[in-house]
């Protein structure tokens, strides 16, 4: 019988092949790139691109996600709850107490961001403040503090960075068909084949690359739902607050799409049920994450 133990080792399992995946993807492009252009240090500059992308961007995070998101310090005497039960939480998970934030929005919803447990922050909205229950609460920020401890900032910055660096190294290939490259030699070695090939990576691989980047988020977010129900041994406080999280259906007042997969619930308000949208969805269906954790997936 599955339980939230085996969930949580499944996720895990299915998010490294997806990052595994995904890298395969990215030395491929750079390889069929440099072997069309007959330069091997294309392949070289690809990956240290994506590397030396990833270092910054991960190191940033924390700064860049609170500046978009609006996020203020919660350190006012109207926030010791909220406080307070944080610090309970990350006691209990042996976690490092975040910076706390709150972002004045009536919808409903929290993230966390940061490199690492040391250097993590948590948000919450004031709409989730204000119809969220004690139990309720503690079951979001055990979903949110499961991001910080299962290091999901980083499988998720590097998703993002491999997805924007294989859009760009794509339309920089299939630019340079049109405006120039390695025309006249594109029938010598090899290189009208490497020449389709290459073309179809350029056109395809951005569209793998983007579904990649949603599914692993899609399964970070299971396993942080997971992970945040056992470490407040109280499923049904999770499942209640993804309950009024899906019935919300307006869209936060300040959104970007560069964090949208940081939030427990999809800023951009009301679900896309259709099967089709689920491949470009950032977040697994509401009902689907509450069915995981009562058991009834």
């Amino acid at each position: 019988m599955a339980t939230l133990y085996t969930h949580q080792s499944e996720n895990v399992h299915k998010t490294w092949m997806l990052m595994t995946m995904f890298f395969i993807l990215t030395i491929a492009l750079g390889w069929v790139f440099s072997m069309y252009f007959h330069n091997t240090l294309i392949l070289v500059v690809f990956v240290a691109i994506s590397v030396v992308m990833n270092v910054v961007s991960y190191w940033y995070s924390d700064k860049v996600v609170i500046s978009l998101s609006g996020a203020t310090s919660a350190d006012g005497a109207q926030y010791l709850e909220l406080n307070r039960i944080v610090e309970n939480l990350c006691i209990t998970a042996g976690l490092p107490k975040p910076k706390v934030y709150v972002i004045e929005d009536p919808a409903p919803n929290a993230f966390a961001t940061g490199r690492d447990k040391n250097h993590s922050a948590l948000a919450v909205t004031t709409g989730l403040l204000e119809i969220m229950d004690k139990n309720e609460l503690e079951g979001v920020i055990s979903h949110e503090l499961s991001h910080v401890g299962n290091r999901d900032m980083l499988v998720s910055t590097v998703a993002v960075v491999l997805a924007g660096t294989i859009s760009i190294a794509s339309q920089f290939f299939l630019r340079s068909l049109i405006f120039g490259g390695r025309r006249s030699n594109d029938r010598e070695e090899g290189g009208g084949v490497f020449m389709i090939v290459g073309i179809v990576l350029a056109i395809l691989a951005p569209i793998f690359a983007m579904l990649a980047q949603f599914a692993i988020s899609r399964k970070r977010e299971f396993l942080a739902d997971a992970s945040g129900a056992l470490l407040t041994r109280y499923p049904e406080g999770l499942a209640s607050a993804l309950a009024k999280l899906g019935k919300y259906s307006a869209p936060m007042q300040r959104q970007s799409s560069a964090i949208a997969h940081l939030y427990i619930a999809d800023p951009s308000g009301g679900e896309k049920i259709p099967w089709a949208t689920k491949l470009f969805m950032t977040h697994p269906p509401i009902a689907d994450r509450i069915a995981a954790l009562t058991g009834k997936r």
